[in-house]
């Protein structure tokens, strides 16, 4: 079992930046595709990036976020990041971290464990 928590959301103001982070406990995060989800009200979770296993270190984004957000991972710290910059009032949303043992990384029917979700709020 893989627990994943979720941290670093808030209110900002449009242009502001912010980074999320996802602690894992149970289980080294090293072997998993680890990914950023989000839900905003009204509307189907969607992907926003992900990052391949350990030893790939490979990086995918949604249209929508890339060139603004990043995603890293410090296996030392069994951790996951998001910095997203330049936020914009659309990307408000809770983000969930996830992570797969499918090298898959698209489709939230992939990922084997969730966190509980961050909000993050981006103000116009």
């Amino acid at each position: 079992q893989v627990q994943l928590v979720e941290s670093g959301g808030g209110l900002v103001q449009a242009g502001g930046s912010l980074r999320l982070s996802c602690a894992a406990s149970g289980r080294t995060l090293r072997s998993y595709t680890m990914g950023w989800h989000r839900q905003a009200p009204g509307k189907e979770r969607e992907f926003v990036a992900a990052i391949s296993r350990s030893g790939y270190y490979n990086t995918y984004y949604a249209d929508s976020v890339k060139g603004r957000f990043t995603i890293s991972r410090d296996n030392a710290k069994n951790t996951v990041y998001l910095q997203m910059h330049s936020l914009k009032p659309e990307d408000t949303a809770v983000y969930y971290c996830a992570a797969a043992v499918s090298r898959e990384y698209y489709s939230d029917l992939e990922y084997d464990y969730w966190g509980h979700g961050t909000q993050v709020t981006v103000s116009s």
